[in-house]
């Protein structure tokens, strides 16, 4: 019987080496392919537009319009599109020079309104920023602004993370 396990012993322990081994020279072959991004890949080479994709992000910038007096006071206009299942929340908005706007929500509705995470982008919903219903971006100070009349801005989303995009700059 000793000799019995003793046989079984050994043959488990060159099934276990040949295991290790073929493990080992897997690890020396291809890195594995990834199927998909870690981190969102934003486009904005048209001032005013930008679209952010990656997994289970869906965002669509359009119309962003910085509306400046000479001061550099006024307000930032832009539409966005939440394309995904899950709600997304714009956070933060700065500008050039350490420039932040002030996000105000709506007065009613979930759409566009104020939340602990910021202004709410439903899914599959359309937010309109600046509009007579929609939520306000305020800028107050601006500096910055490009000799082609655009302004760089930089959008904090929940989900998306920071978003680039150049805003076409508009006297008020």
């Amino acid at each position: 019987m000793n000799g019995l396990l003793a046989g079984r012993r050994a043959l488990c322990a060159a099934a276990g080496c040949v295991l290790l081994l073929g493990g080992a020279a897997a690890c020396g072959g291809s890195p594995p392919k990834q199927t998909a991004p870690t981190t969102p890949a934003a486009t904005a080479d048209t001032p005013g537009r930008a679209q952010v994709r990656g997994r289970d992000i869906e965002l669509d910038i359009t119309s962003a319009v910085a509306h400046l007096d000479a001061a550099g006071d006024g307000t930032l206009a832009m539409t966005v599109h939440n394309g995904e299942t899950t709600p997304e929340h714009l956070d933060f908005v700065a500008t050039p020079n350490a420039g932040r706007g002030v996000l105000t929500g709506t007065a009613s509705g979930d759409s566009g309104s104020m939340q602990s995470a910021g202004i709410l982008l439903p899914a599959g919903g359309t937010v309109r920023f600046g509009s007579a219903s929609g939520p306000t971006v305020k800028l107050t100070g601006v500096h910055g602004v490009t000799a082609a009349h655009t302004l760089p801005v930089t959008l904090q989303f929940g989900v998306a993370g920071l978003v680039h995009l150049t805003a076409v700059v508009s006297s008020s």
